[in-house]
């Protein structure tokens, strides 16, 4: 999967690199793998579901509720919400967006 650096008004600490691959579209939702090493940054999420399927990570909502991500966590993410993504362990998901 070919990663990339995030744009630097996202990244809070480190030099983290991110990638998505698509893999199809099943009834207008797109699922594909989504990777990114260790750093943090923020994002403005889509409507989305995903399943770790590697590494460790936190995401942190913007109510100050946080989500520990390991593999096998499943979280739903809503259009809008701005998050933080601490990634500790190169975090790789499968999501349907």
């Amino acid at each position: 999967m070919p990663l990339e650096p995030l744009p630097a008004d996202q990244v809070l600490q480190g030099s983290p690199l991110a990638g998505t691959v698509p893999l199809t579209t099943v009834a207008d939702t797109e699922v594909g793998v989504w990777e990114m090493t260790p750093g943090v940054c923020t994002d403005v999420e889509t409507d989305e579901v995903f399943v770790v399927l590697s590494g460790s990570a936190t995401v942190q909502f913007e109510d100050g509720t946080a989500v520990e991500l390991g593999p096998g966590s499943v979280v739903r993410l809503y259009e809008g919400e701005h998050t933080t993504w601490t990634v500790r362990e190169t975090l790789r998901k499968i999501y349907l967006a």
